[in-house]
């Protein structure tokens, strides 16, 4: 039995959003900022929710490590929000692909839809968690304190939005959707009822049977000869006859020749 295309997309969306999660999670980018007072205008700060980068664009050279420098940040509201919920969202992840996994196929004739069903709640609860944290910080972009950071009040603030924002937006959105359809899967029209499938399919058709030959019935006096694999004989051909046949001669074979026999004779 195919699995279903619900199940399919469910377990093809949710570990490609796990996967960008993680790397959303352990990156330091979730906000970049330039133009600081007292720096090279080449300097850019990225901050994320476990480490603080330095780098430089000219020189291509990058400092991490800097979190015991700047607690103000670390210390922030959304910060430790963020670390347990991206976490949580991670281990959520990993619980519902295992719950899921078994229930979409386990090697059996029909899939477990409660199962798989389950997993895919686990899965939507997950994308959920990974969501939430990183819109806060979005909407607190420009407000999160800093006092490795210093303003150049000359210069407007150049905050922008990092890579790891963007990461967790489509993979929590990816989670979300693939727990979504795989929900799907409790109700009973998609139990494969309305989709054609037969709950027997481990049938094994027969092959068709060839169709027997009508029996012919053969008259009796034919059927009672003997030594005579053909249904007739040249004695009862003669019998169906209106006039006498003529009879055939023998032919008389020289035997006292002992020459070489011709192609005529053959």
């Amino acid at each position: 039995m195919r699995t279903p295309g619900i199940f399919i997309f469910g377990l093809v969306m949710a570990p490609c959003g796990w996967i960008l999660d993680l790397t959303s999670t352990v990156a330091p980018n979730w906000r970049t900022i330039n133009n600081l007072a007292g720096q090279t205008s080449d300097l850019v700060v990225e901050q994320g929710i476990w480490d603080i980068c330095n780098t430089f664009i000219s020189s291509r050279s990058q400092t991490c490590n800097q979190r015991n420098n700047d607690q103000t940040y670390f210390n922030s509201q959304i910060i430790p929000i963020a670390q347990g919920m991206m976490i949580a969202s991670l281990i959520v992840t990993a619980l519902g692909l295992a719950v899921a996994t078994p229930g979409v196929r386990c090697w059996k004739d029909r899939p477990r839809y409660i199962l798989a069903s389950m997993g895919g709640v686990l899965i939507f609860c997950s994308g959920v968690l990974a969501i939430i944290p990183v819109s806060w910080y979005t909407y607190q972009l420009t407000s999160i304190n800093s006092i490795s950071v210093k303003r150049d009040p000359l210069k407007p603030d150049d905050i922008r939005v990092g890579y790891s924002i963007v990461l967790g937006f489509i993979g929590s959105i990816m989670e979300i959707l693939g727990g979504f359809v795989m929900f799907l899967g409790i109700c009973s029209c998609c139990g494969g009822r309305k989709r054609g499938e037969n709950l027997q399919v481990n049938q094994q058709r027969l092959p068709a049977r060839p169709t027997p030959l009508p029996r012919v019935n053969v008259p009796r006096s034919i059927s009672q000869l003997s030594g005579s694999s053909v249904p007739y004989s040249k004695d009862s051909l003669d019998d169906d006859l209106d006039f006498p046949r003529a009879k055939s001669r023998g032919r008389s074979v020289n035997t006292s020749y002992a020459g070489r026999p011709y192609d005529a004779d053959l």
